[in-house]
């Protein structure tokens, strides 16, 4: 496979789209996992759909119509996740239902074969352009920077939202921001593995790391690695066995979590053989 990558451009972007996919996913997937919200950034991710199926009907770029509609999306997310907690889960199940309905009754209606939006919806990361390299890296960048910046107040954020509040933190501010950028770092990597398969990056390397690390910066450094090993796994199993590059990644991942599994379960089996110490 290195004489392909030295080869091959399309494999070197590959391979470059996965690794920073990685780096956005570690950095964000603990955020979303802690906050425990893994469903609401399923909903805005399948509610893209809708985004990119209204611009491909009305001839324009399917991305930009992503963008577009998913930041709609989050802020309706942010808001109604924040005033009705309670019903957060049922709120975004309807996002993400009704954003995959209008995403194809709009491709339905749109002349010609949707090959292209079928390619957001599985992924197709060997078709990764050079412009969509660069938005993966500034976006990169952009979440190192505020990570590096705003480290504490995150983690008080994260980890006790009630403290951070009376320490005059504006937790409102940073559950819209967190939101925000979860939902661009979607449509930043759906092109990677898909909108259906994109919720596994966020939530597998970081629930893995959870068990490992101790900080939040070692649950998110701990992500970023593992999140880079899965890529570059699948990716490999791709090229040998000819499979489709986004699953394959997911596959990797999956097979790894389960591992996980076992083996911190044997490793904390009360002596007694009661029920395992689940973290």
């Amino acid at each position: 496979m290195i004489q392909a990558l030295i080869t091959y451009q399309f494999l070197r972007h590959a391979l470059f789209a996965a690794l920073l996919s990685s780096l956005v996913c570690g950095l964000l997937g603990p955020v979303v996992v802690i906050r425990r919200q893994v469903m609401l950034v399923g909903g805005i991710a399948h509610g893209a759909f809708g985004g990119i199926g209204l611009a491909r009907f009305l001839g324009l770029p399917p991305r930009g119509g992503a963008y577009a509609f998913t930041l709609l999306l989050a802020g309706l997310a942010a808001r109604l996740s924040w005033e009705r907690s309670d019903r957060s889960d049922t709120l975004m199940g309807i996002l993400w239902s009704a954003g995959m309905a209008v995403g194809l009754i709009f491709n339905d209606l749109t002349p010609g074969y949707g090959a292209d939006v079928m390619s957001y919806l599985f992924g197709s990361i060997l078709t990764v352009s050079s412009g969509e390299l660069f938005l993966l890296g500034g976006l990169s960048v952009l979440l190192l920077a505020f990570a590096a910046l705003r480290y504490h107040q995150l983690e008080a954020f994260l980890f006790d939202e009630t403290f951070a509040a009376t320490r005059g933190l504006a937790v409102r501010t940073y559950h819209c921001l967190t939101v925000a950028a979860a939902s661009l770092a979607v449509v930043a990597i759906i092109r990677v593995v898909g909108l259906i398969l994109v919720i596994a990056l966020f939530t597998i390397p970081p629930y893995i790391a959870e068990r490992h690390a101790r900080s939040l910066a070692g649950i998110m450094g701990l992500s970023v690695v593992l999140g880079a090993a899965f890529s570059v796994a699948g990716l490999w199993f791709s090229y040998r066995f000819d499979l489709t590059a986004g699953p394959a990644i997911i596959a990797v991942a999956c097979a790894a979590q389960a591992a996980d599994l076992l083996i911190f379960r044997s490793r904390h089996k009360r002596p007694s053989g009661g029920r395992s110490l689940w973290r």
